[in-house]
């Protein structure tokens, strides 16, 4: 059995080895807006009975026009996890990868270089570990390319997160579409992973989706709105690819309340958010620059840190009950979410002014 995969969050995990309580500590680990908007009024019926189809269609009408995504309605899903383990399955069902070879191999790519083989995918890293993880069980050898150019013909498919995520690097709109046709050419599917993408809407593909036919967008609702705990998520791809997605993913596979919100949040100012969001990223970097810092990356809802004393730095924020991210694979990374508010600067900040350098 292989190891899980490390994520934000586990404040329980962190209070049962540092003590307190976890209501009490400040979860800076993950990249959710801390600031959760107001939720709207909800229906009765959306509570006691099965997800209707026109509440699937309705929130897929107020998802298309808030992604843009043209003629395409956006299914949504029940968090992106739940079709991250569908992709291996959709490969195969397009026979978009050959052979019989079940073995599975993970490689590291950094040369520009990849052997030509039939059964491979391209997942550009480091990045989220869940689609590596599902290829491989899968039987799929999963190349981690350090870019673009790195995926060759032998892919059958690509993954990128645009912003990524830890790094928050960008991919230009047009560097991914010609990615795309490069699939295409290959008769390949591009996933481009967009759950950071709410913040800076002009970064999305989604409004191209409809004139590229190989493209697979996941966007994520919880980060963006702060309603991580509803695990929602929109795949946007053409309508043969969403169908099959909805047919594995069974019926009733998001539910009516969580339907109900996403219809309204969607349609809803949602400039006030960003604001709000672009205020607190504000504050806490003053709070990192202001301890000595290095700002090596980020997005509006979280901001990468590189020092060499990084390991120490998060036992050191641990014993104030303040938990951040850390990275087994870079060990020098420390990844720190949004305080909600400036009570909550202040305290990472006088933390941070008591670590012993």
């Amino acid at each position: 059995m292989s190891a899980p995969i490390v994520h934000g969050g586990g404040i329980t995990a962190a209070a049962a080895t540092f003590g307190g309580r976890p209501e009490d500590w400040l979860d800076l680990s993950t990249g959710i807006n801390p600031c959760p908007v107001a939720l709207p009024d909800i229906p009765a019926r959306a509570w006691h009975r099965l997800p209707d189809r026109h509440l699937i269609d309705e929130a897929r009408r107020a998802a298309r026009d808030y992604y843009r995504s043209g003629e395409i309605l956006p299914l949504p899903v029940p968090g992106t996890q739940s079709v991250i383990q569908l992709l291996p399955r959709l490969v195969e069902a397009d026979r978009l990868v050959g052979g019989t070879d079940n073995s599975v191999a993970v490689s590291a790519v950094t040369d520009n270089r990849v052997a030509v083989t039939d059964n491979r995918v391209a997942v550009v890293s480091p990045t989220y570990g869940e689609y590596a993880r599902a290829f491989a069980s899968a039987g799929f050898a999963v190349d981690a390319v350090d870019d673009i150019a790195a995926i060759g013909a032998g892919h059958r498919l690509a993954v990128v997160v645009n912003p990524n995520n830890p790094d928050g690097l960008i991919w230009p709109a047009e560097t991914l579409i010609a990615l795309h046709h490069r699939m295409k050419a290959a008769d390949g599917l591009l996933v481009v992973d967009e759950a950071f993408g709410d913040t800076d809407p002009a970064l999305s593909l989604a409004s191209r989706a409809p004139q590229l036919s190989n493209l697979v967008i996941f966007r994520s609702f919880g980060k963006f709105f702060g309603l991580a705990g509803l695990r929602l998520g929109f795949a946007i791809a053409r309508s043969d690819i969403l169908a099959r997605f909805e047919d594995w993913l069974g019926p009733w596979a998001v539910s009516g309340p969580a339907l109900s919100i996403a219809d309204s949040l969607l349609r809803s100012d949602v400039s006030p958010i960003r604001g709000r969001i672009n205020e607190r990223c504000a504050g806490l970097h003053g709070v990192l620059t202001g301890a000595g810092l290095q700002l090596s990356g980020g997005t509006a809802l979280f901001t990468l840190v590189a020092d060499a004393r990084a390991d120490d730095i998060y036992t050191h924020l641990c014993r104030h009950h303040i938990l951040v991210r850390k990275f087994d694979y870079a060990p020098e990374w420390l990844r720190f979410g949004l305080p909600p508010d400036p009570a909550a600067d202040r305290r990472l900040g006088e933390a941070l002014q008591r670590f012993e350098r």
